[in-house]
């Protein structure tokens, strides 16, 4: 990711500088990976089995894709896929395409591979033993971009800059954000990418794929149905304010997709339906005594402090313990703002800590 994406992922994930923040296809060979071509064969992540979709229909070209940084025009059916910024090179590697470039990871990577553990997977299955991974944590390597020498570059979820998409757009056709920076849903991210890659249909059968698994894995947890949850950030440092993410940011979305409901007292104070975060005082932290449970960032130790505070302390989720702490800079953290793949790999895990969150309620 480039300098603005590392300060915004962190901070907008952990907020604690500043608040800015599967489904496999699997390719006929290494070669048809390597350069972009597109499998016809998807993987199943719900059940593991594996399906053959029919012929996609003809692709008409060439392909207009208006985002909120001007229109990408793609001429032919893209053979050199690059993607940037966070989680685009997870779409392309969900419908079998080994970019020929990407961005490295720089949160929620623990082996220090840039590589995130459901792309390091995907790309293993797809026989990609040596990615190009382009280091431009501290800024958008535009010679590296340039010399993986794309055919079409992806950046649906990202947040570049009018002046980074003006350099971008000289080296291929750019397919930017749709209205704001780093608010894109996965399905945006599937869709827009897809398109931009020839595979629309492969795209719309991936959403498909990916809403049968979150509905049946939520089915597995019928507890969580219906309560009300909200992810927020509340700093043990600095206990003086509440951050709490929207229904428009992924992470408040996904707890929606998965049954659960965004609590009202919470959702009249959002005026930008297109914002992704609230800050408030700790004085106003009361408007979260309607949360049945509370996600965040942090970890279990966190949990005493906030019991101990005269303010949070107060609140029924907290008080009880009905909470879920997500560490930081780990996978299950980094899959906050979610895409397909990132959902099947840590989607059990996440809904399980929901769950016994949930049983505290009534403990």
């Amino acid at each position: 990711m480039n300098a603005k994406r590392n300060i915004s992922l962190k901070s907008l994930v952990i907020l604690s500088s500043a608040l800015i923040i599967a489904l496999a296809g699997c390719g006929s060979d290494k070669k048809e990976a390597a350069t972009g071509t597109a499998a016809t064969t998807s993987e199943t992540a719900s059940t593991g089995t594996t399906t053959t979709e029919a012929p996609a229909a003809e692709v008409q070209y060439p392909i207009t894709i208006k985002h909120a940084l001007g229109e990408a025009v793609i001429e032919k059916k893209p053979e050199r896929v690059a993607t940037i910024s966070w989680a685009n090179q997870d779409v392309a590697l969900a419908l079998g395409v080994v970019p020929v470039g990407f961005s490295a990871a720089n949160y929620g990577v623990e082996d220090g591979s840039g590589l995130l553990p459901w792309t390091a997977a995907k790309l293993k299955e797809l026989g990609a033993d040596k990615p190009n991974i382009f280091q431009d944590t501290d800024g958008l390597d535009f010679e590296a971009i340039s010399d993986a020498n794309p055919d079409v570059i992806l950046a649906a979820y990202s947040g570049i800059t009018k002046e980074e998409y003006e350099t971008l757009s000289q080296i291929a056709p750019v397919v930017a954000y749709q209205t704001q920076p780093w608010v894109t849903s996965w399905r945006e991210q599937v869709e827009f990418n897809s398109k931009a890659m020839g595979m629309e249909q492969e795209g719309q059968q991936l959403i498909k794929d990916t809403e049968k698994l979150i509905a049946d894995k939520a089915n597995e947890h019928p507890s969580i149905k219906g309560k009300k949850a909200v992810f927020a950030y509340i700093s043990p440092q600095d206990l003086s304010s509440v951050s709490i993410y929207t229904p428009g940011d992924p992470r408040g979305a996904f707890l929606e997709e998965l049954g659960m409901v965004f609590p009202d007292s919470v959702k009249k104070l959002v005026t930008d339906e297109s914002g992704f975060y609230l800050q408030l005082s700790a004085e106003n932290a009361d408007v979260l005594n309607d949360a049945d449970i509370i996600v965040s960032y942090a970890d279990d130790s966190v949990l005493k402090a906030l019991q101990a505070d005269p303010v949070f302390g107060k609140i029924p989720a907290i008080k009880r313990g009905s909470v879920v702490f997500i560490k930081d800079n780990t996978p299950l953290a980094a899959a906050g703002n979610p895409n397909p793949l990132s959902i099947a790999y840590t989607i059990d895990e996440y809904v399980g800590l929901l769950d016994a969150a949930v049983a505290k309620i009534n403990g």
